[in-house]
C-alpha cells in the first residue's frame, strides 16, 4: 500500500467469522473486506459471511482470494456483489498485483455515495455511509462522544456529535438536543406529549421549541 500512496485507518485479521461479523461498527464503501470462500472445510462458507456482510453493510467492497474461481456464478445467488476473485494459486507477483489492482480501485471510489438518495458522515474516528431512506434518527449515546444511528434495519453505534450530523444533511431535522430525525420517515407526531414516531414502534423526542419546526418538515413531504 506504501507503493501506491494508499492510506488505511485500520487493519484486523479474523480467525472466526463471528469475530468479524461483531466487529462490524461503520458502513460505507470505505470498508474493504478479503474473505476465503472456504473457511474450515466449508466450501461455501465465505459466501455465508459475505451476505451477512452485506446485511450489516450494503456498500461495503467484497473481495474473495480463493481456490474455488468455479463458484463465481454462485455469488449471484448469494447476491453479495463482489468486486473481484483473486485466485490464491496466482505467481507472488501477479497475486500482489492482482492485490494492489483492488485496493487502488476501492480507494478510487471512497466518497462516491449511492446517488441522491445517499447519508453519508465522517468524523475524525467515524466514517457513515448508508441510504438515507433507511434512516429513522440519530440519538446521543450513554458511552460519552458516540451517536447511535437507528434505521429500518436496526441500531448502529460510532464516535460522533448529534449536532454535527444536523449540519451535516439539510434534509435531516434536529428534534431535541439529544436527537436528529428524518422527516421522511415521520409516521405520527404526539404533540400533547412530545413524541416523534417512526416505523418498527421506534420512536424519540421532540423538544417544545422543536414541534412547530418539525411538524412543517414533515408536512413537506
Amino acid at each position: 500500500m506504501a507503493d501506491n500512496n494508499l492510506k488505511y485507518r485500520y487493519l484486523e485479521v479474523f480467525g472466526k467469522p463471528q469475530q468479524l461479523l461483531e466487529a462490524i461498527k461503520e458502513t460505507g464503501n470505505h470498508q474493504l473486506f478479503f474473505l476465503d470462500i472456504e473457511i474450515k472445510g466449508e466450501e461455501k462458507k465465505g459466501m455465508e459471511i459475505a451476505r451477512d456482510i452485506r446485511e450489516k453493510d450494503p456498500s461495503a467492497v467484497i473481495v474473495f482470494v480463493t481456490t474455488h474461481s468455479e463458484f463465481m456464478p454462485v455469488t449471484y445467488r448469494y447476491r453479495v456483489s463482489v468486486l473481484d476473485f483473486i485466485d490464491k494459486g496466482m505467481a507472488d507477483n501477479d497475486y500482489q498485483e492482482a492485490i494492489s489492482s483492488v485496493l487502488i480501485h476501492a480507494t478510487s471510489h471512497i466518497d462516491r455515495t449511492i446517488g441522491e438518495d445517499s447519508f453519508s458522515f465522517k468524523s475524525q474516528h467515524s466514517q457513515v455511509q448508508v441510504p438515507f431512506s433507511d434512516i429513522l434518527y440519530f440519538e446521543t449515546s450513554s458511552t460519552i462522544h458516540k451517536v447511535i444511528l437507528t434505521t429500518k434495519k436496526g441500531h448502529m453505534e460510532f464516535y460522533g456529535k448529534v449536532s454535527d450530523i444536523a449540519k451535516s444533511d439539510k434534509r435531516l431535522y434536529q428534534s431535541h438536543r439529544a436527537y436528529v430525525v428524518n422527516p421522511e420517515n415521520v409516521i405520527r407526531i404526539d404533540k400533547a406529549n412530545h413524541i416523534v414516531y417512526f416505523e418498527n414502534d421506534e420512536s424519540c423526542f421532540v423538544s417544545r421549541l422543536k414541534l412547530k419546526g418539525l411538524l412543517e418538515k414533515v408536512n413537506k413531504k
